[in-house]
């Protein structure tokens, strides 16, 4: 995979370095020479330029890349960037670095952005993550804000505790993606039992993420499914299928 990455300091250096280390083709772009010598990263290739006018992306042949990452410190040249490389050169996948997480409602498909990583926000979904019980929390934006990964770790008091997947009515438009439970990461299947200290996973459209959190609430009175309900549902999940849907 060919990645052009805009931006040599500390984020994008750390980026090349990771995927140079998985064998794929990296071109690094960098207004300041100095930055090659003092960069480390062998087998990387380089381009001295300004990735804002169009004469250096054509230089870079960034028409010819997989994924343009922007990861300068700059959420304006970021944006230029991204939206250079879809509009101009028609690059399948772009990936935008937010510095100030005012800006993130910017990075969309509106300025050609993919995926957007807003550092300060992932840091403190992380925080979050790590000490929240018995609440939702997002940890990841997917699709240009269309979709999140969340995170719910389930109380010892919870209502949803002995219920099994199949159960519970999940969200239309949410689906439980993993369980972690003791460290050990499980797939999920329909007679899996809810216990308390799992951390369930869940991508979710952003509009069912309020459903997804009701659902969970301690408030929540969890409906007893009727025999014949549990039927017709298990009818429409098909023969081949062994997973559920949310």
């Amino acid at each position: 995979m060919k990645v052009v990455i805009v931006g040599a300091g500390s984020v994008g250096s750390s980026i090349a370095r990771e995927l140079l280390a998985h064998k794929h083709e990296i071109l690094l772009i960098d207004l300041k020479p100095e930055v090659i010598g003092r960069s480390g990263l062998r087998g990387a290739h380089w381009l001295v330029g300004d990735a804002c006018e169009l004469s250096t992306l054509q230089g870079a042949k960034v028409e010819d890349a997989d994924v343009v990452v922007s990861a300068t410190g700059d959420d304006k040249v970021n944006l230029v960037v991204s939206l250079l490389a879809k509009t101009e050169f028609g690059v399948g996948r772009t990936v935008g670095r937010v510095n100030n997480p005012k800006n993130d409602w910017m990075f969309n498909d509106s300025w050609g952005v993919d995926v957007a990583v807003n550092t300060p926000q992932l840091m403190t979904a992380l925080v979050e993550e790590a000490v929240e019980i018995g609440d939702l929390v997002r940890l990841l934006t997917l699709q240009t804000g269309v979709s999140a990964l969340v995170e719910f770790t389930v109380p010892h008091d919870s209502h949803v505790i002995g219920r099994t997947v199949g159960e519970i009515r999940w969200p239309e438009d949410s689906t439980l993606v993993a369980i972690l439970r003791d460290h050990a990461p499980i797939t999920p299947s329909r007679d899996d039992v809810i216990d308390g200290g799992d951390e369930l996973f869940f991508v979710t459209t952003i509009a069912a993420e309020d459903e997804l959190r009701a659902l969970l609430s301690p408030d929540t009175e969890m409906p007893q499914p009727r025999a014949e309900e549990d039927a017709g549902h298990l009818e429409q999940q098909g023969p081949e299928d062994d997973g559920f849907d949310g």
